[in-house]
Formats: structure tokens, sequence, C-alpha cells
């Protein structure tokens, strides 16, 4: 079964390096290469490396080139009839970018394109809820503070009037771990004020009974986030904004066996973004699940 699921991956490859069916050129692409990462075969090297060319080429640079005068320059958007960024996008193809930069830099097969990191870094900051580093933002809420949204001026969650009749973005759950992991990707130290400010967001609203600002939206594509960014900060215990830690592992992984259905699949009852689909969310739990076990603390 995993030999023919590659295979069938392989047959999705396109002239222009992608991996992806009829569309979401970018999203596919970076999963892919994610997947062929995992098999860890020599022969698939090449297929990563246009497929990561392909991504590096889906970076958003409209205008002035080199100039980030466009607000959703830097980032990297589902490509076709939806080009420009968002979060989502862009922290899967750094993920898939930077996970297999080892393979562009070995200098085996010539001299490869890389991202401008720069530039998805400012894009990754117009994305957050923080003034002092986001040159796009008019207005943010206190409680949404750090957190971040889907691309700048537009978050699923709507938006706050505040008291001085300025209206603000919420911040919500899954696009605020994504936005995590991508600071970790562009290499970010840990004391600077946007994974600080992000860090403190996610403890204040740290929940598993919905993907905060969004209900049961997306729930488990934000558990899978969530889990992904935690590990890559190694982050064992998450500190809360009432002073103490939330075992995080430990109650992700205790909830997501309570939830297993009969059949041995897992499924969001809400359709949002697909995750009425159990093979989708199965297969969200599945990778979940795998990294919790594997990253559990050694005592």
């Amino acid at each position: 079964f995993r030999s023919k699921g590659y295979a069938w991956l392989l047959k999705q490859k396109k002239d222009d390096g992608g991996i992806y069916g009829k569309g979401l050129a970018s999203y596919n692409t970076s999963s892919a290469i994610m997947a062929l990462l995992a098999r860890g075969r020599k022969e698939d090297e090449p297929a990563i490396l246009k497929a990561r060319a392909f991504l590096v080429d889906q970076q958003t640079d409209w205008g002035k080139k080199g100039v980030a005068d466009n607000k959703y320059d830097g980032g990297t958007g589902y490509g076709g009839t939806y080009p420009h960024s968002d979060m989502s996008n862009t922290y899967l193809a750094l993920e898939a970018l930077y996970h297999s930069r080892h393979l562009a830099q070995d200098n085996k097969s010539g001299e490869q394109p890389e991202l401008d990191w720069g530039a998805a870094l400012t894009f990754i900051s117009r994305c957050q809820n923080l003034e002092e580093t986001n040159d796009q933002i008019t207005a943010v809420a206190p409680e949404d503070k750090g957190g971040l949204v889907y691309f700048p001026g537009d978050s699923k969650a709507g938006e706050r009037k505040l008291p001085d009749g300025r209206v603000a973005l919420r911040s919500y759950g899954s696009m605020s771990y994504a936005g995590l992991l991508s600071f970790i990707y562009a290499e970010l130290d840990k004391d600077d004020p946007r994974v600080k400010g992000v860090l403190k967001w996610l403890g204040a609203n740290y929940t598993l009974k919905e993907n905060p600002g969004l209900g049961a939206q997306g729930l488990y594509y934000y558990y899978h986030a969530m889990t992904k960014a935690l590990v890559a900060a190694q982050i064992n215990m998450l500190p809360l904004a009432d002073g103490t830690k939330a075992d995080w592992r430990k109650d992700l992984g205790t909830l997501l066996v309570s939830n297993q259905k009969a059949d041995g699949s897992w499924i969001n009852e809400n359709s949002r973004w697909w995750e009425n689909d159990s093979i989708l969310v199965t297969s969200y739990v599945v990778l979940t699940l795998e990294q919790i076990y594997f990253t559990l603390p050694q005592k």
C-alpha cells in the first residue's frame, strides 16, 4: 500500500516541478515534499529539488521586484485562481523548504534557487497582531496581541471593534501556531519579540476544546499545527497565563485517543476545510500522534 501511494504521488509531478493534481499547487507540493523526505530515498531527490524550485518560484513579489511594496509580498499562496499569499500556504512552504534545504545546499546537483527568507519573514510579521514589528497594522485589541491572522487585513476569526471606534482583527489558534513554526523555520531567536509575543498569546489561549477564535472549524488542523510547533520550539510544558504549565502532549494524546471512532477513524462534525472527511482528519491525527510519541521527554 505504501509503495502504491508513493507511485501515485510521483505520477502527479508536473513539468513546472510542482507535485499536485488539478489545483492547490503550492499546498500540495509542500505536502508532497514532506512525504518524499519521510521516505528517505535517494532516487526521489531530483523530484524533491524540482518541487523545491517550484515552491521558491511561488513566493509572491508583486510591484517593484525585491521590495515588499505589496502586503502579500514574501508569502506564498495556493497558486492558480488563488494567487495571493496566506499564512497557511506560507508556513507549509517554509516547512518543506526548511527540511529539504540540505539537498539544495550539498552542491551535488548544481546551484539551486533559494527563497527570500527575509521577505517571507516580513509577510509573516504582517500577519501578526504586534504593532512593533507589523508595518501594516492599524489597531490591535489587547487580547489579540501576539497572535496571527490568515493574511494581512483578513482574519477567519473576524474583527473586534475597539472603544475608540477602530476595528482590529482577531487572532486565532491554527494560524498562530503556523506563525510560531514559521518563525522557527526563519531561525528567529527565541528572545525576538515576535516569538515571545506569539508564545504569550498561545499560552493565554491554550485549549483543546476548540480552535481558539474559530470554534470547531479546522480543529484537527489546529491540533496538528500545535503539535508540530511545540515540538519544533522544544516546549514540553506550555506556560499559561495563570502561571501554571500545560502538559500538552498528555492532554492532546488523551483527547485524540478518546475521540477515535469504532472503525479506527477520526472525523470532525464541522465540515469547514473538508474536516468532515475521515481520511483527511485521520491523517492529521496519525501524524499528530506520531509526533507526540516520538518526542516524549525521556525520564
